[in-house]
């Protein structure tokens, strides 16, 4: 039984979803989720439905298990997204038998190496799911932190060999002194190939409280950095800060040492997704008009687009007028969803 509207409509919601895989067509990962959240989270419960039935064409049956996974052999099945259902299945069984934090604990410093797979959608599920669960304790809510855990752990992929460049002391400059790389592909595998080589920033954080500082300045530099650099990749340029921001979001669920360590590869995955998409030049940007976060999130919502809900979401986090104009700068640039 759910406490309130809010809620039962996020959990009514998040059962729906649960019968739909982590992803289509193969690559593109489903969304749905952690839109659902964000509108719920952002007083728009009443248009989850709604908005799903927008987003239905591009959601495909869950997948079809092949053997379960289990403690003494988990480590063979990382990384295999033909495993994404036995993944899910084995969370729900962790979070059947222990704490839902105790079992975050436990596995985020296993998954946070791969956190560069799907293009960090995994992590900002995870971010997302966390919430709902902080929010309120439920079932629907902790079957869709076993699917979030479960989509990481098939689709995790590490970075290695990177070389550190000297860095700046702020994030926002540092943002500005990663390398642009180029290849041909689109796809987010290939570019992630090439980055061989990022500035290094807040390497030296060990300190839990230091670490959440810098994690917030990452994610408003990288919000605001969206307003002249979004149209590199207007899609893509999203989880720069919406992937760092999932991670912030799950520090107070996560034990005090973990927080370094998750600052660290938050920035890597924030650097590393500016160097696969960045444009050739920043440009000005005006936004249409000077909106209030309640003006944003209606245009957002209208809009449709997944991308551009959850920087909205991400942007009324950060909480200044600049941020609000980066969720604007998304309306502008994306395609809305028809």
């Amino acid at each position: 039984m759910t406490t309130n509207d809010t809620s039962g409509r996020l959990d009514e919601a998040f059962e729906r979803l649960h019968a739909c895989g982590p992803e289509r067509l193969g690559r593109l990962s489903n969304h749905a989720p952690m839109v659902v959240e964000s509108l719920a989270a952002r007083g728009r419960a009443g248009a989850v439905h709604r908005w799903l039935d927008r987003y239905q064409d591009r959601l495909e049956e869950f997948p079809a298990p092949v053997s379960p996974i289990t403690d003494a052999d988990w480590r063979d099945a990382l990384g295999d997204i033909r495993r994404a259902a036995d993944w899910v299945a084995f969370f729900a069984r962790a979070l059947a038998d222990h704490p839902w934090r105790d079992v975050l604990a436990a596995w985020w410093p296993r998954l946070l190496p791969g956190l560069y797979g799907a293009a960090t959608h995994p992590v900002i599920r995870v971010g997302h799911a966390v919430r709902a669960l902080e929010a309120e304790e439920n079932a629907p809510r902790l079957a869709e932190l076993a699917h979030a855990l479960g989509y990481w752990a098939a689709r995790h992929r590490p970075v290695s060999g990177v070389t550190v460049l000297p860095g700046a002391p702020t994030a926002a400059a540092s943002l500005d002194a990663v390398p642009a790389v180029h290849t041909r592909s689109r796809a987010f595998p290939d570019r992630l190939a090439v980055v061989r080589a990022l500035p290094g920033w807040a390497a030296d954080v060990t300190d839990p409280d230091t670490a959440r500082t810098r994690l917030t300045e990452l994610v408003r530099a990288a919000t605001h950095r969206y307003t002249t650099h979004g149209h590199g990749e207007e899609t893509m340029l999203v989880h720069a800060a919406t992937a760092p921001n999932a991670v912030l979001r799950t520090l107070d669920a996560l034990p005090r040492g973990l927080w370094a360590p998750s600052l660290h590869a938050a920035w890597t995955a924030s650097a590393a997704v500016t160097a696969m998409y960045a444009p050739a030049e920043p440009v000005d940007y005006v936004p249409p008009a000077r909106l209030s976060a309640e003006e944003v999130v209606d245009r957002a919502l209208a809009h449709g687009d997944e991308h551009v809900i959850k920087l909205t979401d991400t942007a009324l986090d950060v909480g200044d007028q600049r941020a609000l104009d980066a969720a604007s700068r998304a309306v502008d640039l994306s395609r809305p969803l028809v």
